[in-house]
């Protein structure tokens, strides 16, 4: 996956609380097990409608509107991500674009899922995410950086919060690491425990 470091970019304010996962992703999409594509479904309920027969764009939706077109960063309200625990959520998420989501607070599976797709969740007290959907709201096209090294937002008007996270997720997230990926550098020393272990126990292997 791709690592983060820090990302500057425009922000999209998803006014809403406890966004659950068949909200970010509807269940009929969930067929696929690939990772790319998903994307165009994002928030799918929301982003269209039907008129007359046909599927069109909801211009009310936020990611509809053209001040948010390229967004990276998504503010969100409270226990976003809650539900069923479907991995496609941040693979959707990841596909649009998103490397990074700000909120109150995350549903616990969701974000453990995040985390193995390179998206960074920061978490605000309430009110400073308050204060940053005013800010976002009333200034179209406004942009948020997130230095991940730092642990800190910054905003346009030189603000800083800082934010926490696990060492170990920062540290996947910093190198572009999911759980296998971090596994797989230990391999020489798991091929020399295998081979240790077939010399001590050879009974333990068929070949």
């Amino acid at each position: 996956m791709e690592a983060f470091t820090v990302v500057d970019a425009i922000v999209a304010p998803l006014d809403r609380p406890n966004v659950d996962t068949d909200a970010i992703i509807p269940k009929q999409f969930l067929k696929t097990i690939e990772r790319q594509g998903l994307g165009k479904h994002l928030f799918d309920a929301w982003r269209y409608r039907e008129q007359g027969g046909q599927r069109v764009s909801n211009p009310d939706f936020v990611l509809n509107q053209p001040e948010y077109s390229g967004a990276q960063i998504l503010l969100a309200r409270e226990n976003f991500g809650c539900g069923s625990s479907r991995e496609h959520a941040p693979w959707a998420l990841a596909d649009y674009g998103f490397r990074a989501i700000i909120a109150p607070s995350f549903a616990d599976i969701f974000a453990n899922n995040c985390v193995q797709n390179g998206i960074v969740l920061v978490r605000l007290a309430t009110d400073v995410v308050d204060h940053l959907f005013h800010e976002v709201i009333a200034n179209p096209s406004y942009r948020l950086r997130i230095d991940l090294p730092a642990q800190e937002v910054q905003t346009m008007g030189d603000t800083s919060y800082p934010f926490s996270i696990d060492a170990g997720h920062k540290h996947k997230l910093l190198h572009g690491l999911d759980d296998i990926q971090l596994t797989l550098q230990q391999e020489d020393a798991i091929r020399a425990y295998e081979a240790a272990r077939r010399q001590s126990a050879p009974w333990l292997f068929r070949d």
